[in-house]
């Protein structure tokens, strides 16, 4: 069967049935994936509702064993990473050693269960993981799975016993802190030290739901909930599972996109696929024990709520006005069965935002359920008028949140289907009615799609020529070509980027500014430039890298990502969303240019437009309080203690809000708008505010938007430059 590739980016990266029979069916059961909440949708009903023995010390742990098909799957997987994986990697004792770390670090990444004498007992298996696969020998793998699975569930007889008799003897007046990260911590040398470590684990979650006012005996029932499910689920887990955690432990030391799914999550998965999937439009991964956001489907629920962002974590799920269920420790297909239910219904999701002051700090958001139409996602157009000296300006703005494509439409022969292309080639027709003076296309939070659209689109700047290269794992290179001549827009242009713009977005961004067609503005993208593939194997199925977009330029897309001429500050932790945040991902390389002509020399200009803009954004009370924002998070993100003195973290709290209420009424200041009163008023208006769906692109809540028309008319009156005319 010729290999399929899949032209969009996730992360987690998501697969395609084996049942695509065209490239345009690939890229339609992608399309289909853009609904899904996660790349693991398995069921779970798998799990049962067993109830716990009063006394848990009468726990035992039952070790797992490889079924009978493992050992066969282990040898097929590795022959398929030998010769079809892009990245070529010997087989040796140093991928063992690799695949020993990342497996330890998959099982226990918070360094929470191991002790270090097992760690050291493991050792012995550092350079030999290598040849045991390769004879589908997996006992070591399920020997340290084993172990681990001893040491979750000592840890939560612990926790749970410590709940339930020694909770009235909690204080919070020690000045005391926990450390939240811990991937580079010491492995705690004996059970006492891992029981002082909870200790502190426990008291942080008890002061979490004791600054929200819970009374003490609602915080133990809830905790003694969490843990007594999570340690239910524990007892749950079978070999498919210890097998598929350690076989994504070597497929994930090639790269982070190259992933073994076992029967039941690849059954599930395909069954699952459907448009008619109902939820809330959002990407999730586990992190540590949460559930984390990764990005939000354009125009979905969750996306039109604004509510919910990127590296936001949920903790808690509720159906309507139900009890809040605590899913911390869930795994991640179990959240998500959660999250999902019948279109119009509200789910309620309990979150730590991405600026939070720490990880105890959560609030309720509720979003109604619906499925994510295409006219939903549809590019949008609109017109930002305004003086600059004596010179009026009218920049034309087109948003492209995802690349689309009606392929039921398509292949149907409708000859009035939708695609990104053609709704963009009508938008533009209707801007050179307005008679623009230039043209925004933004880009941001864009997460890929069709690539042909973003080709087809591409010529809609361009005459002809080339759009991307991909070169695949044999090292052949495939051209691909916008062979259209005609133009539908040949005036001043900027392309709008940020940290979610990834895949296809970055072919089309990499392209213009290849061409020097028009400026890039924003922030470095994701860095996705890999292309996967799915093969079915004897038992359960396997993604793999197998091919990598290059720039007409010979650039790699991939791990850098585009560097805007006009750079902004970036909304986004590059640390922790973007391919260079992933474990092993790819590198950025380059290859032979593609020929190609540019349609005007930009370089001589960025200084000037540079200058400018860091003259106007000093004066930009809108600009400023963004930046004022970013800097605050950072300052947040570098501190990564959680303090347990509940005096403390209560004057931490008061003054993170009066800093976001000091940075507001800055703001307010110097627009002339009166000042708010105080941080309940505050939030009350945002919340009003997140109720309103601007009727326009352009607004107050956007000074990146507006800033990059000002920079475009810098850059139209700037004798400097010369548009190629076609």
């Amino acid at each position: 069967m010729q290999q399929k590739f899949c032209p969009y980016n996730f992360t987690p990266p998501l697969t395609i049935s084996r049942t695509a029979k065209s490239t345009v069916d690939v890229v339609a059961y992608c399309r289909i994936m853009l609904v899904l909440f996660t790349a693991l949708l398995w069921s779970a009903s798998t799990f049962g509702k067993t109830s716990l023995p009063d006394d848990l010390s009468l726990i035992q742990v039952k070790p797992l064993t490889p079924l009978s098909d493992h050992a066969r799957t282990s040898v097929n997987i590795l022959d398929q990473l030998n010769y079809a994986h892009y990245n070529e990697l010997a087989i040796d004792d140093t991928l063992s050693s690799r695949v020993f770390d990342r497996y330890l670090s998959d099982l226990d990444s918070t360094r929470s269960y191991f002790l270090a004498s097992d760690i050291a007992a493991f050792e012995k298996y550092r350079f030999i993981i290598d040849d045991s696969l390769k004879s589908g020998n997996l006992k070591l793998g399920f020997e340290i799975y084993n172990r681990y699975q001893d040491r979750f569930v000592e840890r939560l007889q612990y926790v749970i016993n410590f709940l339930e008799t020694n909770i009235d003897s909690v204080t919070f007046d020690v000045d005391e802190y926990l450390e939240s990260d811990r991937e580079k911590a010491a492995w705690a040398k004996s059970k006492s030290d891992l029981d002082e470590l909870w200790r502190k684990r426990i008291k942080g979650a008890i002061l979490s739901l004791k600054l929200t006012d819970k009374p003490m005996d609602e915080i133990k029932n809830v905790l003694t909930k969490r843990y007594r499910s999570q340690l239910n689920r524990s007892l749950q887990v079978n070999s498919e599972d210890a097998f598929q955690i350690y076989m994504n432990a070597l497929a994930q030391t090639y790269d982070p996109h190259t992933q073994y799914f076992s029967p039941r999550s690849s059954e599930n998965f395909n069954i699952n696929m459907s448009l008619q999937l109902e939820g809330i439009g959002a990407v999730l991964q586990n992190e540590n024990e949460y559930t984390k956001v990764v990005r939000l489907v354009p125009g979905g629920p969750a996306d039109k709520s604004k509510l919910l962002k990127p590296a936001d974590r949920i903790v808690g799920v509720a159906q309507g006005d139900g009890q809040v269920v605590d899913v911390i420790g869930w795994r991640i297909d179990e959240v998500v069965q959660l999250i999902r239910g019948p279109k119009e219904s509200i789910v309620r999701l309990q979150i730590i935002t991405a600026d939070a002051e720490n990880e105890h700090i959560t609030k309720v958001i509720r979003i109604k359920r619906n499925t994510v139409k295409l006219e939903d996602q549809a590019a949008r157009k609109d017109i930002w008028e305004f003086d600059e000296g004596k010179t009026h300006y009218k920049i034309g703005i087109i948003n492209v949140p995802t690349f689309y494509i009606d392929f039921k439409g398509l292949q149907n022969g409708d000859p009035n289907y939708r695609s990104t292309t053609r709704d963009v080639s009508r938008l533009l027709a209707e801007l050179r009615q307005e008679n623009i003076d230039g043209l925004v296309i933004d880009l941001r939070n864009n997460g890929g799609g069709s690539l042909q659209e973003a080709k087809t689109m591409l010529g809609l700047f361009i005459r002809s020529g080339p759009a991307v290269q991909i070169k695949d794992d044999r090292g052949r290179i495939d051209l691909l070509r916008d062979t259209d001549p005609s133009i539908s827009y040949n005036g001043p242009l900027a392309v709008m980027v940020n940290r979610l713009s990834a895949s296809a977005s970055e072919i089309f961004a990499g392209a213009i500014q290849d061409y020097q067609r028009g400026l890039i503005v924003g922030s470095q993208t994701f860095g996705k430039g890999t292309v996967q593939a799915l093969k079915s194997l004897n038992r359960g199925q396997l993604k793999i890298t197998q091919a990598k977009f290059y720039r007409i330029s010979g650039e790699s897309n991939q791990n850098q990502g585009i560097i805007p001429d006009i750079a902004f500050p970036s909304q986004y932790d590059h640390d922790v969303i973007g391919e260079s945040a992933l474990e092993n991902a790819l590198g950025w390389d380059t290859i032979r240019s593609a020929k190609y002509r540019i349609y005007q020399n930009l370089k001589p200009v960025i200084p000037t437009l540079q200058a400018n803009h860091d003259q106007r954004i000093k004066n930009d009370p809108d600009f400023n309080y963004l930046i004022a924002q970013i800097e605050a998070l950072q300052g947040i993100r570098k501190d990564t203690r959680i303090m347990l003195n509940e005096a403390t973290r209560r004057a931490n709290q008061k003054n993170a809000e009066q800093r976001r209420l000091g940075l507001e009424n800055e703001r307010r200041k110097a627009k002339g708008k009166p000042p708010i009163a105080n941080f309940s008023d505050l939030e009350k208006e945002r919340a009003e505010r997140n109720k309103i769906t601007p009727a326009r692109l352009v607004s107050d809540d956007d000074p990146l938007l507006k800033e990059t028309a000002h920079i475009l008319a810098d850059f139209i009156k700037e004798p400097k430059h010369r548009v190629a005319k076609h």
